[in-house]
């Protein structure tokens, strides 16, 4: 799905512990609205915090001390208490972020509720006025990140299976010496399982893109798919020469399986998917260059999303093109050299 890792949260179960009962109070626990907050109990007893979220029926709790009302007329600093549940860490970051932002929207209308009282006004001080343009996504669609993110993710894995399954298999029949005993080359069996992988992979790509991601997501594609299925080409390449090399290295289709995940999480981490490059501590961005899915994200994202032309992903596509070649290259040493052995 293509809303799998959204970033917005939605109807948050929200419990209410207020113990000011003031106007204050009231005006700001207005703010908590849908669709971003449901409002599922007022409590009484600051006891029943703790039964609300441990059994699950609460996500987040709002307490609003005593002195609220007092404070926010201007005796003092006020202050309300945010208790969630953290076993879901990314909505509840993401559910407190909200309401630091209700919060500071409200302490701005308050502040000129008070600067009015008094006869100041605040349009005549000096002030920084935040001007926000997001580029590529204006609406901040998650599901058009998602999906492009969920392509390509099925991509690499698909690649990586059907190749390193396909040659395990024959392996462990015993049909790939037969092959070897024929006048076919070593590079010439390689290359024929790389083809069908590459034309299934790459067909079923496009129809991704052209019903699901477009018509379903609304992904706009705003740059060259000539561009983008020519250098696919070698992404595929590139892994379905690694789930070779996995191939020659396992010993059955279990081992391949193994191998793989401790080849594929690491990849994954390194590739920028869920952390840009940019965010990641020094050496981690040093090591995430060994990662070819960081080249292929990179440029994915590059060409369908912004419309950049070759000349902005040219080193994403040589990227990708050495790590082609280097894992065919071992594929087809390793292989000979275990033959000869």
């Amino acid at each position: 799905s293509g809303h799998g890792r959204a970033m917005e949260i939605t109807n948050v179960a929200t419990v209410v512990y207020d113990l000011s009962r003031g106007p204050a109070s009231r005006e700001f626990l207005s703010h908590l609205q849908r669709p971003y907050f449901k409002t599922v109990a007022y409590l009484d007893q600051e006891k029943d915090i703790a039964k609300w979220l441990d059994s699950g029926r609460a996500s987040i709790v709002v307490v609003i001390p005593s002195d609220f009302q007092r404070k926010v007329e201007g005796k003092g600093q006020a202050e309300i208490q945010v208790i969630t549940d953290g076993a879901l860490a990314m909505p509840a970051t993401i559910a407190v972020a909200y309401i630091a932002q209700i919060s500071s929207k409200y302490s701005t209308s308050v502040l000129k509720e008070r600067a009015g009282a008094v006869g100041m006004n605040l349009n005549q001080l000096p002030r920084l006025d935040e001007q926000v343009r997001v580029k590529f996504n204006p609406n901040m669609e998650s599901s058009w990140f998602s999906s492009l993110l969920e392509l390509m993710n099925m991509i690499t894995m698909v690649s990586l299976l059907l190749t390193a399954a396909d040659l395990v298999k024959e392996k462990e029949h015993g049909t790939l010496e037969q092959l070897l005993v024929s006048p076919v080359r070593t590079f010439e069996v390689f290359l024929a399982k790389i083809i069908p992988t590459l034309a299934l992979v790459l067909g079923l790509s496009v129809l991704s893109i052209f019903l699901v991601a477009k018509p379903v997501f609304g992904v706009p594609i705003r740059g060259s798919l000539f561009l983008f299925y020519s250098a696919a080409v070698l992404y595929v390449f590139a892994m379905t020469s690694l789930g070779i090399a996995i191939a020659v290295v396992a010993r059955n289709l279990s081992q391949a399986m193994m191998i793989m995940l401790l080849i594929l999480q690491p990849m994954l981490f390194l590739s920028g998917a869920w952390n840009p490059p940019e965010a990641m501590n020094p050496w981690m961005r040093k090591m995430s260059i060994i990662s070819p899915m960081r080249y292929f994200i990179d440029f994915g994202f590059g060409v369908l999303l912004k419309g950049n032309g070759l000349a902005l992903v040219a080193w994403d596509i040589v990227g990708m093109l050495v790590f082609g070649i280097a894992l065919f290259s071992f594929s087809l040493c390793w292989f000979q050299r275990s033959l000869s052995r």
